[in-house]
């Protein structure tokens, strides 16, 4: 007998309560995602004088106003408008229309493509981090923005992990 997910071109299919959970998942990153782009997510503190808080929407506005566009669209593209339209694919692709058409296996493959670059928003960060720590003159204290932001990051992450598993035809047997 020939499966839904036996054959490369046939629609996978998501059974609607596993769906379910996964969209409530996914909106609770997606809030994540919004408080950890606006919440601060460190200070940074030179001399001991000057301090700076910021959040990565404050940090992504401060390099659009520095003149520093294309900086200000790479981080902006790969922190904010990228996680946004992951959740937003991933959405469409657990409702029930996408599951009974082909637009599911092309929904499939925009996800793998990003794939690719799901962990460069999280990298932008940890670069920005070292680049500061290593001023013998700079502190940099963590706030709770990095850890929801990271947290969202993760969640997406999760949620991407387990429709692919739910998509492949196994159901997820493998992990």
């Amino acid at each position: 007998m020939i499966t839904p997910q036996s054959q490369s071109n046939a629609p996978a299919f998501i059974p609607e309560s596993t769906a379910r959970n996964l969209r409530w998942t996914l909106l609770v990153a997606a809030i994540l995602l919004l408080v950890g782009l606006v919440a601060p997510m460190m200070t940074i503190s030179k001399f001991v004088l000057v301090t700076n808080s910021f959040s990565v929407l404050s940090g992504v506005l401060e390099l659009f106003k520095n003149g520093q566009f294309l900086l200000f669209l790479i981080v902006a593209g790969f922190s904010i408008v990228l996680p946004f339209l992951k959740i937003g694919v991933l959405f469409a692709l657990m409702s029930k229309k996408a599951q009974q058409s082909e637009k599911l296996n092309r929904y499939l493959q925009l996800m793998h493509e990003y794939g690719r670059w799901a962990m460069l928003d999280v990298m932008v960060v940890a670069v920005l981090i070292v680049a500061v720590k290593l001023g013998a003159i700079v502190s940099v204290e963590i706030h709770y923005g990095l850890i929801v932001f990271g947290a969202a990051v993760l969640l997406i992450m999760l949620v991407t992990r387990r429709v692919v598993q739910l998509t492949d035809g196994n159901g997820g047997a493998d992990s």
